[in-house]
């Protein structure tokens, strides 16, 4: 018997502000006369409602263009993880195949793009009494222990983000071995599809001039008054308030330091997480990388022709 053939699927990453939303739109508007296609967001402050500008979401125009999905799937107390991200990810994929259109990812959320490509193992349940001693350390602190006990991991997680920081700690020390190891065994991989994937690699200069201009337009766009409508109705401590943009922006508001500060520590922080975003995905597979931004009409034409060469291969 004949395998059947794999359905197409594109996966579009890189690092904070390199484009990969227009070069999405762009690939799914040029594929229209052949048939539709729909973007799947792959970012792990967009899967929360109400959070609008710190997270850059396409815009309304943009999705009334081409359909997106995995936007908005929690409220910002609600938690959300890589493997509950996959589902909804799966689900969406699995009901864009089903009508004959084509599904793109488009992320910059590296581990949520593997845990929907690759699969992830079996996580160890939560251990509040280590959670707790771990609470006491601060994010420089538990970034030291990890980096000491899982290194990989410690470079995908920046030194203040807390709470990646206690469950990546909680699953090595309860399983006995690095997290990242522990992701090798028992991972339930996507079947049924060839996938192209798609990495934008800017000039490093571009790249940088092009964080520090979104980063400062999320404050003058109206990031304090997202934030503090956010802080009034979930309180100081809910989690996706920690994330960039919306940390400094917390810290503006209880006047810790003044605007001008924010923005600048807001835009050092982008840079630092394209940084870590572009090592992560170069150690990625079979990645083709563009030389540019998606918008670049010389890396909308090479995307189109790998696109096309994959859907008819």
């Amino acid at each position: 018997m004949t395998a059947s053939p794999k359905y197409p699927l594109i996966a579009i990453a890189g690092p904070t502000a390199s484009g990969k939303t227009a070069l999405a739109i762009a690939i799914a508007e040029a594929l229209r006369p052949h048939g539709e296609a729909e973007i799947v967001s792959c970012d792990s402050v967009a899967v929360y409602r109400l959070m609008e500008i710190g997270t850059a979401k396409p815009s309304l125009a943009e999705r009334a263009r081409v359909p997106h999905h995995c936007l908005d799937l929690y409220w910002p107390d609600e938690p959300c993880t890589a493997g509950d991200w996959a589902r909804h990810a799966r689900t969406a994929i699995a009901d864009i195949r089903s009508r004959g259109r084509l599904p793109i990812i488009a992320g910059g959320t590296g581990l949520y793009l593997r845990a929907l490509l690759d699969g992830l193992a079996p996580a160890p349940p939560r251990d509040e009494a280590l959670r707790d001693r771990l609470r006491s350390r601060t994010g420089p602190h538990l970034h030291r222990i990890l980096q000491r006990l899982d290194p990989t991991a410690a470079r995908a997680i920046h030194a203040n983000d807390i709470p990646k920081l206690i469950r990546s700690l909680e699953v090595t020390l309860t399983g006995r071995t690095p997290q990242t190891e522990q992701w090798q065994i028992g991972r339930d991989a996507l079947t049924g599809y060839s996938v192209l994937r798609l990495g934008l690699a800017p000039d490093r200069g571009l790249l940088y001039d092009r964080i520090n201009t979104r980063a400062a337009a999320m404050f003058s766009l109206g990031l304090l008054d997202e934030t503090a409508m956010l802080r009034d109705r979930y309180g100081d401590q809910c989690r996706p308030l920690g994330s960039l943009g919306y940390a400094q922006a917390m810290q503006v508001l209880r006047s810790e330091i003044p605007l001008a500060d924010a923005i600048s520590a807001a835009q050092q922080g982008h840079r630092n997480y394209a940084k870590r975003q572009l090592t992560w995905f170069r150690r990625e597979p079979d990645m083709h990388w563009l030389k540019g931004c998606g918008g670049d009409a010389e890396i909308v034409t090479e995307a189109g022709r790998l696109v096309t060469k994959w859907i008819a291969a």
